[in-house]
């Protein structure tokens, strides 16, 4: 086994496999505000640590992944695809672009050979068999245009192609488990702010909070020690 197998799946919330492929749904883009989607394929032939044969990462707007898992919990997903396939309709059921920019590459000291953008495309088709997709992941140069959206230069040639097969179930298991790991995420984000922010010290010994002691208001009629009235002391009209 890899020996940072353990460490570079800390990330991973839920994983789905397919023959000799894979993709894996990953919390490590929450904090950008991005679903993170890994897809790869692998050759079982070759030896460990070399095996795999290719790779795609997609990265997508949580408000727009979160509409998406909607869509699939509620059957509109699955409606739709069953319309598609009654009408022999081919059209992808959903389809993201996106990449890495040209500059941000050189940036980051690993431009492209070509000098071209990272297009990454992500998207959901019909499968072959009834109730089954295929989740597409593709990459290779694109070009960087005027909207600054990333559009793919590749044609039907990507440099790296995935294609995960999975039943509707599937579908639903990483969606959901996305959504829920996500919601967490963001519940113990706001928990860790209010800490921070509000919360009083967590030591009250090593801290204590004073206490201010009321005033003695001579003018009162009651003291300190005796704010609410005695019951025969209050006259019922």
């Amino acid at each position: 086994m890899d020996n940072n197998y353990e460490e570079r799946n800390k990330t991973q919330i839920i994983r789905i496999d397919a023959r000799n492929c894979f993709v894996e749904s990953k919390s490590d883009a929450f904090e950008i505000g991005k679903i993170h989607l890994e897809f790869a394929t692998y050759d079982t032939s070759k030896p460990a640590g070399q095996r795999q044969t290719n790779n795609v990462n997609i990265y997508i707007d949580v408000p727009e992944f979160l509409c998406l898992a909607q869509e699939a919990l509620i059957g509109m997903l699955h409606a739709r695809a069953r319309q598609q396939r009654t009408n022999n309709i081919e059209d992808s059921l959903y389809e993201s672009l996106g990449g890495t920019s040209a500059d941000r590459l050189t940036q980051r000291g690993n431009p492209r050979s070509d000098g071209k953008s990272l297009s990454r495309i992500f998207k959901i088709i019909l499968g072959k068999k009834e109730d089954s997709y295929l989740f597409i992941a593709d990459s290779g140069p694109g070009e960087t245009n005027s909207t600054g959206l990333i559009v793919p230069k590749f044609g039907n040639t990507p440099e790296n192609h995935v294609a995960v097969s999975m039943s509707w179930r599937s579908v639903n298991e990483l969606m959901i488990m996305t959504k829920v790991n996500y919601e967490a995420w963001l519940a113990a984000k706001y928990m860790a702010e209010f800490n921070v922010n509000y919360k009083t010290p967590l030591n009250p010994q090593k801290n204590p909070v004073q206490q201010e002691t009321p005033p003695n208001n001579s003018g009162n009629q009651y003291s300190n020690t005796d704010i609410i009235p005695n019951r025969e002391d209050i006259t019922m009209f």
